[in-house]
C-alpha cells in the first residue's frame, strides 16, 4: 500500500509538488492521506493514480469530491475520467513512456505528459529518458515533465535542456526523514551500487526495476525456468509491502538507476534546496564556458 500523505505534504511546502501515490490502496484510505496532506500544506498537491487498481473508480470520487489539484495517473488510459477532473480545475498528467502515447494523451486533451525513462524504479518502459524526452518534445505542444534517472541538478539541467518544463523524482525522496518506509528500506539504498538497480518481470510484459536481493533471485530464476505468467503474478504480490515494511531480503524494493547517488537521508526542504543550488551552479559553469569561447 502507498500513499505517505507526510512525504508528499513536505514536498509541497518545500516548493515542490508532492503526489500522494494510491497504489492499489482503497478509496477510504486514500481519502484518508488527502484529507492529512490538506492539514499538513496550504500548497497545491497531486494524487498519482494507478489505473489497474481494482479500486480506481472509487478512488476517483474520491478525487472529484476533494478537488485535488493535480493527477498525474499510470498503468492505463485516463481518458474517461478527463471531462470530470477539468469540471474541477484538476490539472491531468499521465506518465507515459513512448511519443505515440504521448501524442494520444495530447489529442485526449491532458495538461501535460509525464516522460518516464527505463532507468526509473517500480514499472518502467524500454527508452531511457535522455533519449524519449526530446523525442516526445519535438511531438506535443503540451509541457514535458521528465521522469528516471534524475538525483541532482544536474540532471535538472540536463532535463530543461532537452526541453523538459520540469522534473519527477521519487528514489531520492525515499531516503528523506518524512518518508514512512522502513530504515531497512532506505539503508538498502543508500548502501546500493551502481549495478544494483535490475530489472525483474521481463517476461511478464509488465517489467519492473527494483534493487537486487534474495527476492529478485529467486524471480529471476522462476523466469529463466518458464514459470507460467499466474506463477510469477503470485510470486509478486504483497512483494513491494513487505519491502516498505522492513524484510528487504523477500520484499520488492523499487528503486532507480540513480539509487546509488544516494548517500544519506536528508529532509524534503534540503533536497529540494540542494537540486537547486546545484542547478544554479551547472548554470554557473556553462555561462563561463560561454565566456571562455
Amino acid at each position: 500500500m502507498d500513499c505517505y500523505s507526510p512525504l508528499a505534504a513536505a514536498v509541497s511546502n518545500a516548493g515542490g509538488l508532492g503526489i500522494i501515490a494510491a497504489g492499489n490502496a482503497p478509496a477510504e484510505i486514500v481519502e484518508k492521506e488527502i484529507i492529512k496532506t490538506k492539514e499538513l500544506t496550504n500548497k497545491p498537491f497531486g494524487v498519482n493514480v494507478m489505473l489497474l487498481s481494482p479500486y480506481v473508480e472509487d478512488v476517483m470520487e474520491v478525487i472529484y469530491r476533494h478537488k485535488v489539484p493535480v493527477v498525474t495517473t499510470g498503468a492505463g488510459n485516463p481518458g474517461k475520467y478527463i471531462k470530470n477532473l477539468k469540471e474541477i480545475g484538476t490539472k491531468i498528467m499521465p506518465v507515459v513512456p513512448s511519443v505515440a502515447l504521448a501524442k494520444r494523451m495530447e489529442a485526449l486533451g491532458v495538461d501535460a505528459v509525464i516522460v518516464e525513462g527505463t532507468e526509473a524504479g517500480g514499472h518502467i518502459g524500454e527508452l531511457t529518458t535522455f533519449t524519449i524526452v526530446p523525442q516526445v518534445v519535438d511531438a506535443v505542444k503540451i509541457p514535458v515533465i521528465a521522469a528516471g534517472g534524475i538525483a541532482d541538478g544536474r540532471g535538472l539541467i540536463a532535463a530543461l535542456v532537452l526541453g523538459a518544463k520540469g522534473v519527477q523524482m521519487g528514489t531520492k525522496f525515499i531516503c528523506t526523514h518524512e518518508c514512512e518506509v522502513h530504515e531497512n528500506y532506505k539503508d538498502m539504498l543508500i548502501k546500493a551500487k551502481d549495478r544494483d538497480a535490475v530489472v525483474t518481470a521481463r517476461s511478464t510484459g509488465y517489467p519492473v526495476r527494483v534493487l537486487r536481493n534474495k527476492f529478485t533471485k529467486e524471480y529471476t530464476k522462476m523466469e529463466k525456468e518458464g514459470a507460467t505468467l499466474e506463477e510469477l503474478e503470485k510470486m509478486g504480490v504483497g512483494r513491494l509491502k513487505l519491502a516498505v515494511d522492513g524484510d528487504v531480503d523477500n520484499g520488492s524494493v523499487m528503486a532507480g538507476q540513480i539509487a546509488a547517488m544516494v548517500k544519506d537521508i536528508k529532509s524534503c526542504k534540503e533536497i529540494i534546496h540542494d537540486i537547486a543550488r546545484g542547478a544554479d551552479i551547472e548554470l554557473k559553469k556553462l555561462r563561463e564556458m560561454n565566456r571562455e569561447e
